[in-house]
């Protein structure tokens, strides 16, 4: 850490005030300089927790905000070190995120959706000036300056910004929040800036309609749509957005990078630099309406990335943006529950006889209780595949943050890399991870074969199933192995956590 220590104690020049946001190894609090009461916000590290990789990219993220200087870019003012914690001294925004701001507006237009993705698009034109790729743009790093009308749009959290050669493209890792990857990022492609004006792009298109261009629940399937540019502009709620507007997000969510829109030429685009004249002033109700719902599932999702919430990256970040793997089971529970509810609704006006206790005889209601539990019986077994699917998906990806945040911390696993030891918690995983998985750029599929879920009460479950991987070898041989696997689920605070894994067999793939 010697190239950021600066000789001041950041102890000796700040007060420290309340706690503003929270990652795992990280801590926002308010701070004021004592010189002069001026307000800050002081992201604090502690360095005792980090890897020497962690150091790394501590470094590199305080590197890359030294660098950018820009009204539109919450800005790091000072970056200390001290005893076992790094102070990183930023901008203190206080208007929040700017999704929630326009929910709360009394009237939002098209054109005040061109006047947000103009300061976006400055802010991305002058990171890719720098060099620089920030590679997870999306609503929850989009903040604004303060609670004042028109306050400045800034965009936050480099955690994952990497430092790029002009407009060379290489593989950096699979790193950003899942409906904002570009499809080179998810096809393991070299990439470079362009992936920052696909993630604009999504952005502009919830901008407009309230909603995402590309959502599954299944995340292979929403990659698959990605991967295929498969979005559209469904009536009736694109029916009132002028054709410049779409034409700047098709020329944003172009599957080919080299032929993307770069952010210079996005800023010049009419819808943009003449929005007066190009962009429609109409009243977007629906889209004021559609963009709440769309902030109530963010804020829901079990925040992981974003901190952070979801976030599916190679690197330290908190924030949020996978699916929630109960979704399946509250569906089915919903359709239980009405079925049930009118069936007993039938019965009452029936005028069913009551025994003295007032409660239906037993035997008529028998059949529905017996559909509701095995209705949610297979709910929870495929809620168990679903989330199994997805840790593998993490591996395959070499993607440790969103791995850390489907294990417990305190995972116990026998498998062939341990040579018979039982391994206790993520350091001995996080090995691979950080030292081949997440440099393979390689293709890797897997597939769950017959998988069978035991359920041990509403909050553990055990599954056994065959895990057949499909990879490149070093010679670009299409390879194939097997193993045979067992994962015990814990669920807390509605979280289904892998607490056991047992793999008999060889190792996986990436592995090998």
């Amino acid at each position: 850490m010697a190239a950021i220590v600066t000789s001041t104690r950041f102890t000796d020049e700040y007060q420290l005030y309340e706690e503003l946001g929270k990652g795992a190894f990280s801590v926002v609090r308010r701070c004021i300089k004592k010189s002069n009461g001026q307000e800050f916000a002081a992201k604090i590290i502690n360095t005792k927790k980090l890897s020497a990789r962690d150091h790394q990219k501590l470094e590199r993220e305080a590197r890359i905000c030294r660098l950018l200087k820009h009204p539109n870019i919450v800005r790091l003012h000072e970056s200390i070190s001290e005893e076992g914690f790094h102070y990183l001294v930023f901008d203190l925004v206080t208007g929040g995120e700017l999704f929630e701001d326009i929910v709360a507006r009394e009237y939002y237009s098209e054109a005040d959706a061109s006047q947000c993705i103009n300061q976006i698009l400055e802010s991305v034109h002058h990171m890719h000036q720098h060099d620089i790729v920030h590679r997870d743009l999306k609503p929850e790093n989009l903040l604004l300056a303060s609670k004042l009308k028109g306050a400045a749009v800034k965009l936050a959290d480099f955690g994952l910004a990497i430092e790029v050669q002009g407009d060379e493209q290489a593989w950096f890792g699979f790193a950003g929040t899942p409906g904002y990857l570009s499809p080179e990022v998810l096809r393991k492609d070299p990439y470079g800036k362009p992936v920052d004006i696909w993630a604009c792009g999504v952005v502009l298109y919830i901008l407009l309609v309230g909603y995402p261009p590309f959502w599954d629940e299944d995340q292979h399937k929403l990659y698959q749509q990605i991967k295929a540019g498969a979005y559209d502009f469904p009536s009736p709620e694109w029916d009132t957005v002028t054709p410049e507007a779409k034409n700047l997000i098709n020329q944003m969510l172009t599957i080919n990078p080299t032929k993307r829109i770069t952010a210079d030429q996005a800023l010049k685009h009419p819808w943009v630099c003449q929005r007066s004249t190009v962009a429609s002033m109409m009243h977007r109700q629906e889209t004021v309406e559609c963009l709440r719902k769309f902030n109530a599932r963010r804020k829901l999702k079990p925040q992981t990335n974003n901190n952070k919430n979801s976030v599916v990256s190679s690197t330290s970040s908190t924030k949020d943006s996978s699916i929630s793997s109960s979704a399946p089971m509250v569906s089915h529970l919903y359709l239980v529950s009405l079925i049930v509810a009118l069936l007993t609704r039938s019965i009452c006006d029936r005028s069913t006889p009551r025994v003295s206790n007032g409660i239906w005889p037993s035997l008529s209601l028998l059949p529905f209780f017996f559909l509701s539990v095995v209705l949610w019986i297979s709910a929870r077994k495929q809620e168990i595949i679903k989330i199994t699917e997805q840790l593998i998906e993490a591996i395959n990806n070499g993607d440790f943050e969103a791995y850390t945040r489907i294990c417990d911390p305190g995972l116990t696993s026998f498998e062939p890399e341990a040579l018979g030891n039982l391994v206790e918690g993520m350091d001995f995983h996080k090995f691979y991870f950080e030292n081949l998985l997440s440099k393979n750029s390689k293709p890797v599929h897997t597939t769950i074969l017959n998988p069978h879920v035991h359920l041990i009460g509403e909050d553990a479950a055990c599954i056994a199933y065959i895990r057949l991987t499909q990879y490149i070898d070093s010679q670009g041989r299409p390879r194939s192995c097997q193993s045979e696997e067992t994962r015990v689920w814990h669920r807390r605070d509605a979280k289904w956590l892998n607490v056991h894994f047992h793999c008999s067999g060889a190792p996986a793939a990436p592995l090998q």
